[in-house]
């Protein structure tokens, strides 16, 4: 199909796609039953015209539709009405995208945003249809998912040429502007935009590019972290069971910066003017509405920008508010022969677990390890203020820190051979540095929790002021015994006891102060 032009690739699809919705209104709503999944209907389009289909000027041809009554019901899921499909994609010309991917599919977008249609291969067409019956399952599940939404599945046939399309929800909005957008698949093998890539308007880049680039990775607050991990997890668990793999995450990434917001307002004011009149029309489409449930979605989009257009709010490593669009893409490689063969020969020249195909289970538990650990953090809240249960244990650890100091200064007088005498704790060293030094016959009583910790601030800023003097009435030198500082930190029930040698020398200064913190 590539020798087709491109021009009569989306006039076929225009009228056979208007031709056969349209025809599908007189059929009366029903449920869906098994054997809808598996019909194919044909009906050929002559140039001419017929007494069914109308005239046209591109070349003759035939026009398949796969399970027509099974995607009308996925349309209806979303909210999709005929008329608002029909007038999405057939009222203005179809939009051609560059493909940034290897497989060689063309892509196109309707002129309202709302849908992509691409191309797929034999095989890819063939595995959707046998995947329909476990989609329909998932969709009645689960409608929001960051898995592809499949509205229809169709096959133009012209010259001996099979053009087979899906038609899907657009991820990427073209109304904002992606400053950055990658396609990840949790590996490393290969994983960089080439040369001819990065050269374009807007390359799409990879795995070890975003690495590179966002090394910090995006960050969330906790409650949209988790029902993102949350959804892809389970999408991920779906295509495990469909034995799914090589799919990636295409993400889009809008920097809501100031600057950029002025450069780019009159192109995203023009475009958007034009998109999504009358509303939004899919259901669930938007990434924000993917990931949360139901009742909640927009709750946590950032109000300071008029049109988030269903972005996900983020912040990058550097502050900068960010809107994140995403989905699930390439879901149509099942882990047949072939990619058994390319994963065997690969595995022999590179690291196996590197290379992007692999079986679907690894392949699904590398895709979230690499989401959840280089790609998606948490933003980590603050630490809430103790609590009264809390506060009211001080008395409890005071006793505990009254017992390790005690040990400490036991273990302290056995290794100076006797130099502190019996009795004396820390606290009681502090009141003696400060008030009793001149008074060796007075016996120091031991201060209470909040006199301690006045003491420490009063000692701590003496003992760096004030050049300590020489008293015989000390009995402990610093240059034998203990550190010239020493700090008790009580931190949550626990005590730790950091010593530090103290860098300033002091003149004739041979008493230590020791300051305790509660």
């Amino acid at each position: 199909f590539m020798q087709t032009a491109s021009s009569a690739i989306k006039g076929a699809i225009q009228l056979g796609i208007g031709y056969t919705v349209g025809n599908l209104t007189s059929k009366p709503d029903r449920d869906v039953l098994m054997q809808d999944f598996y019909v194919v209907e044909s009906v050929f389009l002559p140039s001419e015209g017929s007494n069914l289909t109308p005239a046209h000027h591109y070349p003759d041809f035939r026009f398949k539709t796969y399970a027509p009554l099974a995607f009308r019901y996925f349309r209806e899921l979303f909210g999709i009405k005929p008329d608002d499909y029909l007038y999405s994609i057939c009222s203005e010309p179809l939009i051609e995208l560059s493909n940034p991917g290897a497989s060689g599919s063309l892509f196109f977008v309707t002129s309202d945003d709302e849908f992509i249609i691409k191309t797929v291969q034999h095989k890819e067409a063939e595995f959707l249809q046998k995947l329909l019956p476990g989609y329909y399952m998932n969709l009645n599940q689960n409608p929001r998912t960051l898995l592809p939404k499949f509205y229809g599945l169709y096959c133009v046939q012209s010259g001996g040429i099979n053009i087979r399309i899906v038609v899907m929800n657009n991820v990427l909005p073209r109304a904002l502007r992606m400053h950055f957008t990658y396609d990840l698949k949790g590996s490393t093998y290969k994983r960089r935009a080439s040369r001819k890539e990065r050269e374009k308007s807007n390359p799409t880049f990879k795995d070890l590019d975003f690495l590179q680039d966002m090394h910090e990775a995006l960050y969330f607050d906790s409650e949209t972290h988790s029902a993102l991990m949350k959804t892809l997890q389970r999408d991920c668990r779906v295509l495990e069971s469909f034995k799914i793999m090589d799919y990636s995450l295409l993400l889009g990434i809008h920097v809501l910066d100031s600057n950029m917001k002025e450069k780019d307002g009159e192109c995203s004011q023009s475009t958007s003017d034009g998109k999504r009149p009358g509303g939004q029309k899919v259901l669930y489409s938007t990434a924000m509405e993917s990931i949360q449930g139901p009742g909640k979605a927009g709750d946590s989009v950032i109000t300071e920008t008029t049109n988030t257009m269903g972005g996900i709010p983020a912040k990058s490593h550097k502050g900068e508010k960010l809107l994140l669009f995403m989905g699930i893409i390439d879901i149509l490689q099942s882990y047949r022969l072939m990619k058994k063969l390319e994963h065997s020969w690969k595995a022999l020249v590179y690291d196996g677990d590197s290379v992007s195909v692999h079986r679907p289970s690894f392949y699904a538990d590398r895709f979230l390890k690499f989401m959840s650990t280089r790609v998606f953090k948490k933003v980590q809240a603050l630490r809430t203020s103790p609590s009264k249960k809390r506060c009211n244990s001080i008395a409890a650890l005071k006793a505990a820190s009254q017992e390790i100091v005690s040990t400490a200064s036991q273990e302290w007088k056995d290794e100076n051979h006797g130099i502190l005498t019996e009795g004396q704790s820390y606290s009681s060293l502090d009141e003696e540095a400060l008030s009793s030094r001149h008074r060796p016959d007075l016996v120091p009583s031991t201060p209470s929790l909040f006199e301690a910790a006045s003491l420490a601030t009063t000692i701590s800023a003496s003992s760096l002021n004030q050049p300590c003097q020489h008293d015989e009435s000390v009995p402990f030198s610093s240059s034998k015994g203990l550190p010239s500082s020493s700090t008790f930190t009580l931190e949550d029930s626990a005590i730790y006891l950091t010593s530090e040698q103290s860098t300033l020398e002091m003149e004739n200064d041979n008493a230590s102060v020791l300051d305790v913190y509660l």
